[in-house]
């Protein structure tokens, strides 16, 4: 600060009747310095320890869980969108696909059907993982720490949507009615899937957490109350969904039928194919979800230091 700015200090001071001590004096001539006092304690908030380390264990969870449950995922949609199509009853496909994978794993695993949904839940587990790493970073928190905010359910609704259209098509065109295969799939089948699969996230990521205190006590004897509603929440979303995934499936395969026609047809298919969704989902976000928490927070708890005083 200037000369004058300072004289200035003095002559306010006179103006206002303040004493004129030394302390004021001083003070009313000493420079003043910009504040970093914002900047640093953000700086020095953020949790970045072992940061590398935190992203390979999301990595290893997400990949743990998807290996787990993408075989059972592949085998029921394939056999609900077979069955949707008249290509092959629902026991049937599920059948079949179940002797290709203990009679030749090898080829399973490597098909293209297999890759579609293991890249699909990889996906959606890893976006889940690190959303919860940054959400523990910039807060801070510990760095088990999960959220269940709207950020997590935007980044994990987008990916898992946009990952997911692209393989209902594909196994639409693998799978679905001869007739429609070489047919690209309508945008009203597209939307349809969409909001499916935002019930299906929000329901998987963002419920479980708000529902698990609202389940009995009782429950504690068989499961922990976030494990049980990690299940259930999903599985009993699926009574929803269910219509919307067949109503786009129809609109792929008979293009030209009346609304009546469709709305048969989904009705005849909706019991059988939202117990089979059930049977997927339930893998998928529920014991799917659980192992991806479990594994990640048993990764980050080898990753905590104990506190040296």
């Amino acid at each position: 600060m200037s000369d004058g700015a300072g004289q200035n200090g003095v002559n306010s001071a006179k103006e206002h009747g303040s004493p004129l001590t030394a302390k004021a004096l001083l003070d009313a001539n000493l420079p003043k310095r910009p504040s970093t006092v914002g900047s640093s304690i953000i700086q020095t908030q953020w949790n970045t320890r072992h940061l590398p380390s935190r992203t390979a264990s999301d990595a290893a969870s997400a990949a743990c869980a998807a290996g787990l449950v993408a075989p059972l995922i592949t085998i029921l949609d394939r056999g609900i969108i077979e069955n949707a199509s008249g290509r092959s009853p629902l026991l049937t496909s599920i059948s079949s696909s179940f002797r290709a994978l203990f009679t030749r794993p090898h080829t399973f695993l490597a098909s293209r059907p297999f890759r579609l949904i293991s890249l699909v839940y990889f996906s959606t587990y890893f976006v889940a993982n690190t959303i919860d790493t940054i959400s523990s970073t910039l807060t801070p928190s510990p760095i088990a720490h999960t959220t269940s905010g709207p950020s997590k359910f935007l980044a994990t609704s987008s990916v898992n949507m946009s990952l997911c259209l692209y393989k209902d098509s594909q196994f639409a065109q693998m799978f679905g009615a001869a007739a429609a295969c070489r047919n690209p799939m309508p945008k009203a089948s597209y939307a349809l899937f969409a909001l499916r699969d935002c019930l299906t996230v929000f329901a998987s990521f963002n419920l479980p957490p708000l529902v698990a205190p609202l389940l009995s006590d009782k429950l504690e004897k068989v499961a922990s109350k976030a494990s049980a509603a990690q299940i259930l929440v999903p599985a009993a979303m699926q009574v929803v969904s269910t219509p919307l995934h067949l109503w786009g499936l129809d609109l792929y395969n008979r293009p030209s039928v009346s609304m009546s026609e469709r709305i048969s047809q989904v009705g005849r298919n909706w019991v059988g194919s939202t117990a089979a969704r059930m049977g997927r989902i339930v893998p998928a976000f529920g014991f799917g979800g659980v192992i991806n928490s479990k594994v990640r927070r048993r990764l980050m708890a080898t990753l905590e230091e104990p506190t040296v005083e």
